[in-house]
């Protein structure tokens, strides 16, 4: 059940993030994070009502790390990709995200089979290659959508952002993998509430616009809809088997992104998305095989 629940939470984070990266072309992807997580906060809190249960302090405090986690994660997510190389910021970011959650399933005596772990060990290659774009999506000197102006960036820089964004997500699955059952969804409605201020104050203080002032950018509550049901699922997966196993297949959801890029964009993939792809198919084979 794990691998199942965790598969489709790749999969609605990956419709999150392309229905998100659509919308991004025509506004402020910062306004677009903000609009999703507030809308995502309501939907999770609307669905936490109508399976209340009983969580206690402890719970709460992990719904707020979480939260913190994710606001942290995507705020410099977004600022890798809108100022960086997406070639770089995205797969270091994808990779950190897995990592952080299986090194503490392990410290915390998680011992998965050796043909789990196997299955790991290719998941993870296949996460970096199937995230991999082209160099320079975003010509130096272009003006985005916010009225900044990209510039050229080192990579060290590009690199520091998708490690920060990477650590930000490990620590929203990895604080979500310790909500237990009898909590109900109430912890995650608070971790949206969290990590909705979160990415405002990172967005101010790094001087991005995110106030919403299109009716257009209401769209964006549909990625907060996905992105709704892929925490509701990995919190489910965490709760009915491993957490390195949830963490590192739902760490797959770049290749959903990529896969309805091809069919619905009609954009290439790459000789190196293909190999990413073929191994994460391996990897989801084997992990539920061990």
């Amino acid at each position: 059940m794990v691998v199942v629940l965790s598969l489709g939470c790749a999969l609605a984070y990956g419709l999150s993030d392309f229905v998100g990266g659509v919308l991004s072309r025509h506004t402020s992807a910062w306004t677009i994070a903000v609009v999703a997580q507030g809308a995502a906060m309501v939907f999770t809190l609307l669905v936490a009502l109508f399976v209340w249960r009983e969580p206690v302090g402890v719970d709460w405090a992990w719904g707020v790390l979480s939260g913190v986690g994710g606001g942290f994660g995507a705020s410099f997510l977004y600022r890798g990709l809108g100022a960086g190389a997406m070639s770089v910021v995205a797969p270091v970011s994808a990779v950190g995200a897995a990592l952080l959650p299986v090194a503490v399933g392990v410290a915390t005596g998680e011992r998965p089979s050796a043909l789990t772990w196997f299955g790991v060990a290719c998941a993870l290659p296949a996460i970096w290659l199937v995230s991999r774009v082209a160099e320079n999506t975003v010509p130096a000197g272009d003006s985005g959508v916010d009225g900044s102006t990209s510039r050229p960036r080192s990579r060290a820089a590009d690199l520091i952002d998708g490690l920060l964004a990477g650590l930000g997500f490990g620590l929203l699955f990895t604080a979500l993998g310790q909500v237990p059952d009898s909590a109900g969804l109430a912890p995650l409605a608070l971790s949206y509430a969290a990590s909705l201020p979160t990415t405002i104050v990172l967005a101010v203080a790094l001087g991005a616009a995110w106030v919403p002032r299109d009716r257009r950018d209401a769209r964006a509550a549909a990625a907060g809809a996905l992105g709704t049901a892929a925490t509701v699922l990995f919190l489910l997966a965490t709760q009915t088997g491993l957490l390195t196993v949830a963490a590192v297949l739902s760490s797959l959801y770049p290749a959903t992104t990529v896969l309805l890029a091809a069919l619905v964009l009609r954009e290439r993939i790459g000789r190196t998305q293909g190999v990413g792809l073929l191994l994460a198919g391996l990897a989801v084979g084997l992990v539920a095989a061990g």
